[in-house]
């Protein structure tokens, strides 16, 4: 019997949801008596942990037992930036130059689009559609680091929701905007509502147009055995290019009857990039003197496109947050990579080879879930809930070889093709009660993952099936109305990803192979954390204290060829010497923990500050992966804004961030950071003009340092992302009241939890 029908046999009339806390009712014009109680929102009569909303502060920041919440309102670059640029100046995240992210120095992390899982945030396409979809439809993020069950533990660093804005009030409204930026960048779109009697429709839609010009270095030194010492070898490569983003969404909302509604949602994004590079390569002999050599002159292009459809059904009974939701949700994401490279001045000699790849992807994704919520008794409320989640992917690679376009056949070494089918079938139950002045919330998930790999081309076929159980714990207990103490713990898990998996080598240049690895297994992480807060009027502080343990986890190893032959060329026919293969593999064990502190308020009427730091420490024991006796140390890093509020009609807005430096299994990645300006002008109550400039001082980059007792590497990869934006938003409509019933919460954040 499966999991999920084991619990339904269980407990059929127990299935749940698990949603953001309601927003805070709107209050009373006049001065009245808090009805909180302690930092969390407690009611006087009812102890349930809520949200907390910085009073008079609009698009403030929200706290419950499980998450945090973050608006990027008033964040100027989120409005002509990426999606990657808004989550650069939120407490606990890190994006690079490349667009890759972490939490808390951790990169494993899942990212959700208003409570689901999206095939644009996963795998290679990442950090691509992090760095290239517009952030002008982000209302908030919610950051949870350690996730109640009612969440899939999938990512071990935690769990960042990107929450839309969507249409809240009776009427018609909408916004347009438009952002041109020096080289030729730009970007803009329109959203509108309409909401009459039982129906609601919303929908936005944006194009962006981005300048992508980088350069690449990479000094090298292998150990030679033949010689007995470190041969030096150095690759520069320069690229010209453009990428461009589109994104799409429809929503309706109808109420059957004063309880139930119905939704449908339709969204599409999609991604294209084209570039030239021209790239260089020196190798050394053990003499010093330059025996390998060539240029390469390289055309590519990748398009990635995403489109999903969803239904939900949602049933309100009689009493606070007691319902039942059934969700259905498909998806399907398309991946399109070619790459044209002809080789020049080769040396030792010998012909100039041209070659030619093309890469697919093709992704679906079904999920089902039933989710049900009820109070029990005056004070607790269980949740509970089933999942399924289905995900087919196919990886086709084609690759050509010869002297030129024409005369160019199918190569063996760069094509394979590679099927990946995994299901997860989940179960969650949560119970959270208030015990005097302490909240406590536990939560257990059942999951059984069935996985099929198929490599086609080597006729290799394998199953993996096993079974998790994750609990998670959170604790608040208030001290006095302004101060609270949270403890919490979760159970997490990292699966390795499609690629990972694939045994094939992939080609990246004459130097560089890839490859996954079909041993891996999942990394499995125990979280811990205390913290404690304090809120009065418009000012907060938070101070967190963490720490991780993780067995097996994936890591990325660079290994010479010479040292892995048949990995690297099965067939025993390649010249090997001064090439490279990157793969993946299962470190022993890692340990990390630190400080985050968190401080928001205000200096003056009109200035207001955001800052926020994190100082950790990193273990990684030492094994045949690392070839070294094990890595530790401490990282610094942090971010802080400056707001002032000129006039009634001028916002000015600095904000600045550092990355501190993070530890690898086999090196680290050196510390960067930004400085970023904006300024906001309201014309009238509905046009403003933004001007925003990024990346002032041009210190944002990658760097790379890989150092083992037989490799010595550092590249450095710096992207052109410096420029200034200015933009104009003009909004129309009439403005209505919410008419929604206030138990009803269909706007931003809706659908935020239940797994994903």
């Amino acid at each position: 019997m499966s999991l999920l029908a084991a619990a339904a046999v269980l407990a059929p009339a127990t299935v749940g949801f698990a949603q953001t806390p309601p927003a805070p009712k709107p209050q009373p014009a006049a001065p009245a008596p808090a009805q909180g109680k302690g930092p969390a929102g407690k009611a006087a009569d009812e102890n349930a942990v809520q949200d907390v909303t910085v009073t008079g502060q609009r698009n403030g920041f929200r706290s419950s037992i499980d998450r945090r919440s973050y608006s990027v309102a008033n964040d100027l670059g989120a409005t002509n930036g990426s999606i990657g640029d808004a989550l650069r100046n939120v407490p606990s995240v890190e994006v690079d130059v490349q667009g890759n992210i972490s939490l808390r120095g951790d990169a494993n992390v899942t990212i959700l689009v208003d409570g689901r899982p999206s095939g644009m945030f996963k795998g290679d396409g990442k950090a691509d559609a992090l760095q290239q979809m517009p952030a002008d439809q982000i209302d908030r993020v919610e950051v949870m680091t350690n996730p109640s069950a009612a969440f899939s533990p999938e990512g071990t660093a935690g769990v960042i929701n990107l929450v839309t804005k969507k249409g809240k009030k009776s009427g018609r409204s909408g916004s347009v905007r438009a952002n041109v930026g020096t080289d030729g960048r730009y970007n803009g779109g329109v959203s509108g509502s309409v909401m009459a009697g039982k129906l609601g429709l919303s929908g936005d839609a944006g194009v962006r147009h981005d300048v992508m010009d980088g350069e690449t270095s990479t000094d090298r030194s292998r150990f030679d055995v033949g010689s007995g010492q470190f041969i030096d070898s150095r690759q520069r490569s320069k690229s010209d290019g453009t990428g461009d983003g589109r994104n799409l969404r429809g929503n309706l909302d109808y109420d059957l009857d004063a309880a139930t509604r119905v939704s449908a949602e339709i969204r599409h994004r999609g991604m294209k990039f084209s570039s030239d590079s021209l790239e260089s390569y020196e190798g050394e002999d053990s003499t010093g003197a330059v025996a390998t050599a060539y240029d390469r002159a390289a055309s590519s292009s990748m398009e990635r496109s995403n489109t999903e459809a969803s239904a939900s059904w949602r049933r309100k009974f009689k009493g606070d947050e007691h319902e039942l939701v059934a969700d259905l949700s498909f998806e399907r994401t398309e991946g399109d990579r070619r790459m044209r490279a002809l080789q020049s001045g080769t040396l030792p000699g010998g012909a100039d080879p041209y070659e030619a790849t093309h890469n697919e992807i093709v992704q679906d994704e079904t999920q089902f879930k039933l989710d049900y919520t009820r109070p029990v008794g005056d004070r607790a409320k269980l949740k509970t809930g089933l999942q399924i989640e289905r995900s087919e992917n196919d990886y086709d690679n084609r690759g050509v070889s010869g002297l030129d376009a024409g005369s160019a056949t199918v190569d063996a070494a760069r094509t394979n093709r590679f099927l990946y089918d995994q299901t997860v079938q989940a179960a969650y139950a949560t119970y959270e009660r208030p015990l005097g002045p302490v909240t406590a919330l536990v939560g257990l998930r059942l999951e059984q993952v069935d996985i099929d790999m198929n490599q086609v081309t080597s006729a290799v076929t394998a199953q993996n099936d096993y079974s998790g159980v994750y609990p998670s714990l959170h604790l608040a207990y208030d001290l006095t109305d302004s101060q609270q103490l949270t403890a919490s713990y979760s159970k997490r898990v990292q699966r390795p990803q499609a690629q990972d998996l694939n045994p094939y080598v992939v080609y990246v240049d004459p130097f560089n192979l890839r490859s996954g690895n079909p041993n891996l297994k999942p990394q499995e992480t125990d979280s811990y954390e205390l913290g404690w807060q304090y809120r009065a009027g418009q000012t907060f502080y938070l101070a967190t204290a963490y720490y991780r343990q993780s067995t097996d986890g994936v890591t990325e190893v660079v290994r010479a060829c010479t040292t892995v032959p048949t990995l690297c060329d099965p067939t025993g026919t390649a010249d090997l010497d001064g090439v490279f293969l990157t793969t993946r593999e299962n470190l022993a064990e890692s340990r990390s923990g630190g400080l985050e502190l968190v401080a928001n308020g205000r200096l003056t009427k009109s200035l207001t500050y955001n800052l926020s730091s994190n100082a950790y420490w990193q273990e990684i024991e030492g094994s045949a992966v690392t070839a070294t006796d094990g890595r530790s140390g401490w990282s610094v890093g942090g971010r802080g804004a400056l707001n002032w509020q000129a006039t009634p009609k001028d916002f000015i807005q600095i904000n600045a961030f550092v990355m501190g430096k993070r530890l690898q299994a086999q090196g680290w990645r050196e510390p960067t950071g930004m400085l970023n300006l904006g300024w906001r002008h309201k014309v009238d109550e509905k046009l403003s003009v933004v001007l925003t400039a990024q990346d002032v001082l041009g210190t944002m980059r990658d760097r790379l340092v890989i150092d083992t007792p037989t490799i010595h590497d550092r590249t450095e990869r710096e992207m052109n992302i410096r420029g200034v934006f200015l933009g104009l938003t003009y909004t129309f409509g009439d403005g209505g009241k919410r008419q929604r019933d206030p138990g009803f919460d269909f706007g931003a954040g809706a659908d935020t939890g239940g797994g994903g």
